[in-house]
């Protein structure tokens, strides 16, 4: 399979390029490289991954590099994911996230790609769900722009899919977390956290931790990306856990298996549009993509952790 991957260069869409390459495909990546790495892409390069630096708000652009590789799928990733840069500036946040994904779903409409996975958000885009665990029924209501833009870009799937018959699925994500997710970002509270154990610092809390989210390994959520592009499914399909774990219950278990009694965390006030709870239901997802979490939340932290002590010293 050809495959292009946009957004390839940051925490999921690298690990998903090592797994297409590493069952054979041909891949290509775009990325504008604003948050994501070249260095992620290290071991991809070697082994045959192209990169090509591109914005995906610039649709001649992203037209040229699907009409000159011919992907048989696209794997769109890329995005603003900052719920904090959404609320402040929330035209920028659609510019990328809803008409960079208009132009993509437009050159692949027009340079005849078969299937398109697009990844989306589950918590951000449910809102303050009324069934906690939360299924693909309930209707969205997004409390912050980055949910609103990428519940927007969702809709274009499905017109596309109405006018023009360009196959594709929607995969609304839990917390992903796992290596290479940036320690020094502002998304991610386990990479934050990790990062703050391997540089000796204590956690800052925003609110109680009651707060609870549905986190989901990279490998996880790599793995049903690619039981996604052999499907003929459409429409929305949760990618969780089912399982809620507290802010403090992180912290907790990151304590102790750092072997860190004293990681206490400093507590702070609550962020605008946090949600209180967060949970996905994924029957769905087994049903018609035969997928399940393998990798329970203790053995992913481990490996997070692990690899967080490698890189070098903030």
């Amino acid at each position: 399979m050809r495959a292009l991957v946009t957004g390839g260069a940051g925490f999921i869409g690298s690990n998903l390029v090592d797994a297409l390459l590493s069952r054979g495909d041909s891949v290509t990546v775009v990325d504008d490289l604003s948050t994501g790495k070249e260095a992620n892409l290290a071991s991809a390069i070697e082994a045959g991954a192209e990169l090509r630096v591109l914005d995906i708000r610039e649709a001649d652009e992203i037209d040229e590099v699907i009409a000159s590789t011919r992907p048989d799928a696209v794997f769109h990733l890329a995005a603003q994911i900052d719920v904090r840069k959404s609320l402040a500036d929330p035209a920028w946040d659609a510019s990328i996230n809803v008409q960079g994904t208009i132009n993509v779903l437009e050159a692949a409409r027009r340079h005849g790609v078969a299937r398109v996975v697009y990844s989306s958000t589950g918590g951000a885009i449910y809102g303050e769900a009324g069934t906690i665990p939360t299924g693909e029924e309930e209707i969205p209501l997004p409390e912050a722009a980055y949910g609103q833009s990428k519940l927007s870009a969702e809709g274009y799937l499905g017109l596309y899919g109405r006018l023009f018959a360009l196959s594709s699925v929607t995969l609304r994500y839990g917390n992903v977390y796992g290596p290479r997710q940036d320690p020094l970002g502002e998304a991610g509270v386990i990479a934050i956290f990790c990062g703050c154990l391997a540089d000796a610092r204590q956690p800052t809390i925003f609110g109680d931790g009651s707060q609870t989210r549905d986190y989901v390994y990279v490998a996880d959520v790599v793995a049903a990306n690619l039981a996604a592009v052999t499907s003929a499914v459409s429409g929305p399909i949760n990618i969780g856990t089912a399982r809620e774990t507290s802010v403090l219950e992180l912290v907790a278990l990151l304590g102790e298996l750092a072997g860190a009694e004293h990681f206490e965390p400093l507590f702070a006030e609550p962020r605008l549009g946090e949600l209180a709870r967060s949970c996905l239901q994924i029957s769905r997802a087994e049903r018609v993509l035969g997928w399940t979490p393998a990798v329970a939340i203790r053995d992913g932290l481990a490996q997070t952790l692990a690899w967080t002590h490698t890189l070098p010293p903030s």
